[in-house]
């Protein structure tokens, strides 16, 4: 008998210790299991083109993260896509599906460069600020409109979001083109381009802009409010069971608003980013769909805010060799849209196993054996 309890002791021990990592793991698996379906499937597509799949990752790999080169035009592209991907997870929480966030986008970097335009000649550290907390108010208000329809009027906040994406769009290219055009843009309607002084530079030691470590902590940020403060756990509460909440006595109303206009100002700083340290006025470069790329990225994610930073990262690779496929295989432009609409087909498809992979009662069914 001792030399049995001697070898199922260590056993009781490890699925202890596993227990908490399981319930986690489904968190994990599913996306990593979506995310090589939609490689697979894109690679029969290709294979259907009369291209090599192999050929096709390794340009991939080699334009996205290859050299030191790649890396940097991934970590730019990453700036923008983090805070785009918060606008989809922070709403997320409470059960919402945003996924206007490219309207944010354009109306902050429009705002940021209205604002610059107006502010040339005051110092930059006020000027600066005021133009990132402009983007950010904006994008804020916008995005907090759709949750407050869904809370005063019923709407449904998935098709508020886009709709008002578009309206954000039309309402850019209205103003560039029209009030806050300079005259001086000629084939490329634009504001007036920002001051120097007003150009945000970049990270000491990297070729990427400051951006990057906003977002970078953006997301960190996101992350402790959601995992570790009251807020967020009233949020997580109200996501589960509204009427559980409001029973609680939680102000659902509040929560829904702030959470959407949190959103909302995370992606209006990254159409701050993109006019002051990317184009230096606001034009219609702004509606580069990287909003819509965030959909896709908080949902690989499953919205959590720390998982969004390595998803970016590789979505951001992804965006980045765009060109050289382009050239070495002679794929049109929107190929990687085409990969991004595979990737995010097999993520809804792997929302059906949700709650299947039981790894918890597996392992506990196993302890009290």
């Amino acid at each position: 008998m001792s030399a049995g309890v001697e070898i199922t002791a260590p056993a009781r021990s490890a699925r202890a210790w596993l227990v908490p990592l399981a319930g986690r793991a489904e968190g994990v698996l599913l996306p990593l299991a979506a995310l090589v379906t939609g490689f697979a499937a894109f690679a029969l597509f290709l294979v259907l083109l009369g291209k090599n799949p192999w050929t096709f990752y390794t340009l991939v790999y080699q334009a996205g993260f290859g050299t030191g080169f790649s890396w940097t035009n991934t970590l730019a592209r990453a700036a923008p896509l983090l805070l785009a991907a918060l606008c989809v997870a922070i709403p997320a929480r409470l059960g919402l599906v945003v996924i206007g966030g490219e309207g944010a986008i354009v109306l902050g970097g429009v705002m940021a460069g209205g604002l610059g335009a107006v502010l040339g000649g005051w110092p930059a550290l006020i000027a600066m600020p005021l133009m990132a907390l402009g983007a950010a108010l904006i994008g804020g208000l916008w995005i907090g409109a759709v949750g407050a329809l869904r809370q005063w009027r019923g709407v449904n906040e998935t098709i508020a979001s886009l709709l008002m994406a578009y309206i954000a769009i039309a309402l850019m290219n209205h103003l560039v083109e029209g009030p806050l055009r300079d005259a001086a843009s000629l084939n490329k309607p634009s504001t007036a381009p920002l001051a120097e002084a007003l150009r945000v530079g970049d990270m000491p030691g990297f070729s990427v802009h400051w951006g990057l470590a906003v977002a970078f902590l953006a997301c960190i940020g996101a992350w402790v409010l959601i995992e570790r403060t009251t807020l967020g756990f009233s949020a997580r509460i109200a996501g589960g069971n509204v009427r559980a909440a409001q029973v609680q006595g939680l102000p659902v109303t509040k929560l829904v608003v702030g959470f959407t206009a949190l959103g909302g100002a995370c992606a209006g700083l990254a159409g701050y980013f993109e006019v002051s340290a990317v184009h230096g006025s606001a034009n219609a470069s702004l509606a580069a769909g990287y909003g819509y790329t965030g959909i896709l990225i908080a949902f690989l994610a499953r919205h959590n805010p720390l998982a969004i930073i390595p998803v970016a990262l590789l979505l951001a690779g992804i965006e980045a060799s765009s060109g050289l496929v382009q050239r070495r295989m002679e794929l049109p432009d929107a190929t990687m849209t085409v990969l991004q609409g595979f990737i995010f087909v097999a993520i809804l498809a792997s929302e059906t196993f949700t709650g299947r992979l039981d790894l918890t009662r597996w392992l506990s069914r196993g302890e009290r054996a």
